[in-house]
C-alpha cells in the first residue's frame, strides 16, 4: 500500500508534499521520494528507508517550486532501493511519475520498449508507465497519459508531471485509491483524505 501526494500552487510545493507524506505514514513504506519542477527541469530526490532520510535530503537545500509529486513505497516489483524508489523518469527525463498499484503486463511492455531502444534504471513496473507516457508525449501531457494507459493492464493510481508543462499536474486511477483536493488557486492529489484535510475540504473522490 503506497502513499501518493501532489501539489500545484503558490506554496512551497516540496515542503507541502513532504508534509502530505508524513500524514500518509500509516500506509507503510520502505522508501520515499519527491519530484519537483525547478528552472525548467524535473529534479528527483529519493531514498530507501525511513521518511526521515528523505527529509534530511530535502531539508539540506529546501528548493522553491510550485509543482511537486511525492511517494512512499512498499516494494512489490523491485526491492527497496534508492533506484526503485519513486518517482521515476521517462527515457528523456522530461516526465516523472508516481504510482500505487500493480501493472500486470509491465514485463511485456518493458521488453517491447527495450527493443525500441529504451534504457531502464529500475526494476519497477512504474518506470514502464513513465516511459510509455514519454513515448506518447507530443506537447499534451493529459493526452499522453490517456494514450499510455490504453496499453496498461492492472490497477493504478498515478500522478504525472512534465518539464514542458510547469502548470499541469495530471492524475488518473483505476482500482487504486486517489483523491483530488481543490483549493483557492491550488490543487492537491493524495491517496487518502488526511493528506489534504489541512488545506481544503473540497474533495473529489
Amino acid at each position: 500500500m503506497c502513499g501518493i501526494a501532489g501539489y500545484l500552487g503558490p506554496r512551497n510545493a516540496v515542503r507541502t508534499v513532504f508534509e502530505q507524506l508524513k500524514l500518509l505514514e500509516y500506509r507503510g513504506y520502505d522508501s520515499a521520494g519527491i519530484a519537483y519542477l525547478q528552472d525548467g527541469d524535473i529534479r528527483i530526490v529519493k531514498r530507501a528507508g525511513k521518511l526521515s532520510e528523505l527529509g534530511k535530503a530535502v531539508e539540506e537545500e529546501m528548493p522553491e517550486a510550485s509543482l511537486a509529486i511525492a511517494h512512499s513505497r512498499w516494494a512489490t516489483h523491485g526491492g527497496p532501493t534508492d533506484e526503485n524508489a519513486h518517482p521515476h523518469y521517462d527515457q528523456f527525463q522530461q516526465v516523472a511519475i508516481i504510482h500505487n498499484g500493480i501493472i500486470e503486463n509491465y514485463q511485456a511492455l518493458k521488453e517491447q520498449m527495450i527493443a525500441e531502444g529504451h534504457t531502464f534504471r529500475s526494476q519497477t513496473d512504474t518506470e514502464v508507465v513513465a516511459h510509455l507516457v514519454g513515448k506518447y508525449y507530443r506537447g499534451d501531457l493529459a493526452q499522453a497519459v490517456r494514450d499510455a494507459l490504453k496499453e496498461v493492464e492492472g490497477a493504478y493510481a498515478i500522478g504525472v508531471v512534465c518539464d514542458q508543462e510547469p502548470d499541469v499536474l495530471v492524475a488518473a486511477r483505476c482500482g487504486s485509491p486517489l483523491i483530488v483536493g481543490l483549493g483557492e488557486g491550488e490543487n492537491f492529489i493524495a491517496s487518502d483524505v488526511p493528506a489534504i484535510l489541512n488545506h481544503t475540504r473540497r474533495i473529489i473522490y
